[in-house]
């Protein structure tokens, strides 16, 4: 049943994708301000955003693992937490090479560039953190903990253009309460490409979680022949 839902996420993600793709570069038209250099936001904004929504989804597990103790939940976030880290990464880059066009620079320690970078550093400590504990109980514990303390850290992130003013432009998606708004077209294609985008990460968490729970598996049984 995994196997088939893996497939069928990556199949359709796929094909929006391309879908998406063809109308990026070859039917929308060059943005009057950036020219051809703005089709950088399509892939810019569904990697901030999915990413994101990666790191509350963990956190919703990691407060299900405190309150229950299951490790399912644990061995879940930890696998959406390490493809939000992917997608966090793939933001970062894209928001730089745009800097270096739109702005003359690769980098700015404004709010949100930095924010940002915490962001990453917080959660590939996450990573590290897992790899460096053994014991399943107090791994999950201090991964649960770690995941709470980052997010406050997502939620700056996400606010940070509306309770800050700097380099950054601000918000341009309609749907959001307060933000710009793009050209109806533009933002049509900037959403759908967040749902190939989301699809593709849904694929990729679930042969993480996949290869989490035969892990843990393993590491169970390990354990018990030990003893």
């Amino acid at each position: 049943m995994r196997e088939k839902l893996v497939i069928a996420f990556a199949v359709i993600g796929a094909i929006l994708l391309a879908y998406n793709l063809y109308n990026i570069f070859l039917v929308l038209p060059d943005e009057v301000a950036q020219g051809y250099m703005y089709r950088i936001i399509y892939f810019h904004v569904p990697a901030a955003i999915v990413g994101m929504l990666g790191y509350f989804v963990a956190m919703t597990l990691s407060v299900l693992y405190l309150a229950g103790g299951d490790l399912r939940h644990d061995s879940l976030a930890a696998s959406i937490v390490e493809v939000s880290v992917v997608f966090s990464l793939v933001n970062i880059v894209t928001g730089s090479i745009w800097a270096r066009v739109q702005w003359g620079i690769w980098w700015t320690w404004d709010y949100r560039l930095t924010s940002a970078l915490v962001c990453v550093l917080i959660f590939s400590g996450y990573l590290m953190l897992r790899r460096a504990i053994d014991e399943p109980t107090q791994r999950a514990r201090l991964s649960a903990a770690l995941t709470i303390f980052g997010c406050v850290d997502v939620v700056i992130v996400w606010k940070s253009i509306e309770w800050f003013r700097n380099n950054h432009p601000g918000p341009v998606l309609s749907i959001r309460t307060g933000g710009g708004k793009m050209d109806p077209a533009m933002e049509h294609t900037l959403l759908l490409n967040m749902l190939a985008i989301l699809l593709v990460g849904v694929a990729l968490v679930l042969v993480r979680s996949w290869q989490e729970s035969t892990a843990r598996e393993i590491d169970s049984l390990r354990r018990t022949a030990h003893v």
